[in-house]
């Protein structure tokens, strides 16, 4: 008879009789074999099969062929997704797969800040350098690719955090693979729902799904899309498991869950920040919004273009500068003054002293981040509860 400590410690049988309607959250570390022979085939790829957590999960893989579903609805086009611990290690899994020391990264300068920061702290230090040039500029674009052969993949933001600059995918794309580049965007901003940067021919597509796909605030993970299937099932899974940057299948959990909401909620998003920007414009203690709705945008032409609709992401310049930035995140009261977005309450931040604060004050200057500009991550409550409270602030 075994005894009672050992059916203690011992896995019991699983009672399962019929599927979970909602995906479960498959929480361990590894997967156990019927017998040697299954573990064999698996382990020299006879057989498909879970092996170990780090190598893959059936609910980070579920959420990440989500992802992926959502990414090429309606278009003709095959992609594969890997969900990573967060935005940031998809980004370096990217970078890290593609470039090599010597190589180049052509990009814009009005990056999230944690972006430019990795680009320059650590692939800089692997001998990777960063080129900054006007993506609008497409003259400059072509000319600077067309100069350095060294310059391996173009990424960008479109809207860019946090001044909400749009550039032209298509084109952008176009000129990359011109000159023997890849073409890489962060779509955390837009959602596949308002814009599928695939159906302008980009090679992959970045969230942090911590932001608008979870849209709840209670976890933080990433994704990366891309259209080489194979490559991605290969190299860049490779890549994910020997970095050890997977998601953990709890955070996929979560992201699943906000993904379910996700139209439901962008278009409230998008309806509120509207009606914020409108009322921004006519505030005099406000000398410029960056919402790129409003037909005074420079690029509203260019995201009417690429976007159903444009977004719940907004910022607005002071006129008071710095000292007026940081009293306005004194004053707010209803909306929530935290380093994040994309959650369904509304979230406010002040650039300049809080994401940007390790970003060298001329780039930031050169690029639209002055030390009077909000950024705010407009939510869904009652847009006249968000609107009086930043009419107070201000």
């Amino acid at each position: 008879m075994t005894k009672f400590s050992s059916i203690c410690a011992k896995e019991w049988h699983d009672p399962r009789t019929t599927k979970p309607h909602v995906l479960p959250i498959y929480a361990t570390s590894s997967f156990a074999f019927d017998d040697i022979d299954q573990g064999m085939r698996i382990f020299q790829k006879e057989e498909k099969g879970h092996v170990y957590g780090r190598y893959g999960n059936p609910t980070i893989e579920a959420v990440a062929e989500k992802v992926a579903a959502l990414e090429t609805h309606g278009l003709d086009v095959e992609a594969h997704a890997i969900m990573f611990s967060s935005g940031m290690s998809a980004i370096h899994c990217l970078l890290s797969t593609h470039l090599k020391p010597g190589g180049k990264i052509l990009t814009q300068g009005n990056l999230y800040g944690g972006t430019t920061e990795q680009f320059k702290k650590v692939f800089g230090s692997m001998g990777i350098e960063m080129v900054l040039v006007d993506l609008n500029d497409l003259s400059k674009v072509e000319e600077v690719l067309s100069a350095d052969p060294a310059i391996q993949m173009v990424y960008f933001e479109t809207p860019a955090n946090p001044t909400l600059a749009c550039v032209d995918i298509e084109k952008l794309a176009t000129l990359a693979h011109t000159y023997n580049c890849i073409a890489a965007i962060d779509n955390t901003f837009p959602t596949p729902y308002l814009q599928q940067p695939f159906r302008f021919g980009v090679d992959y597509i970045v969230h942090s799904t911590t932001k608008y796909l979870n849209g709840h605030g209670n976890g933080i993970s990433g994704v990366l899309v891309g259209r080489d299937v194979e490559f991605m099932k290969t190299r860049m899974w490779e890549m994910m498991k020997l970095i050890g940057s997977n998601a953990n299948p709890f955070d996929a959990w979560l992201t699943h869950n906000g993904m379910k909401t996700l139209a439901l909620r962008m278009d409230r998003h998008c309806a509120n920040a509207m009606a914020l920007a409108r009322f921004l414009e006519g505030q005099p203690a406000v000398s410029r919004v960056n919402y790129i709705g409003l037909e005074s945008h420079p690029h509203h032409a260019i995201a009417k273009r690429q976007m159903r609709d444009f977004g719940g992401m907004l910022s607005f310049e002071l006129k008071g500068g710095l000292e007026a930035g940081v009293e306005m995140m004194r004053r707010i009261k209803f909306c929530t003054l935290a380093p994040t977005l994309g959650d369904v309450d509304t979230l406010i931040l002040h650039p300049a002293s809080m994401s940007h604060i390790n970003i060298d004050r001329e780039i930031r200057l050169r690029n639209g981040i002055t030390d009077g500009l909000i950024r705010i991550s407009v939510g869904i409550e009652d847009s006249e509860d968000i609107i009086r409270d930043v009419a107070q602030a201000l």
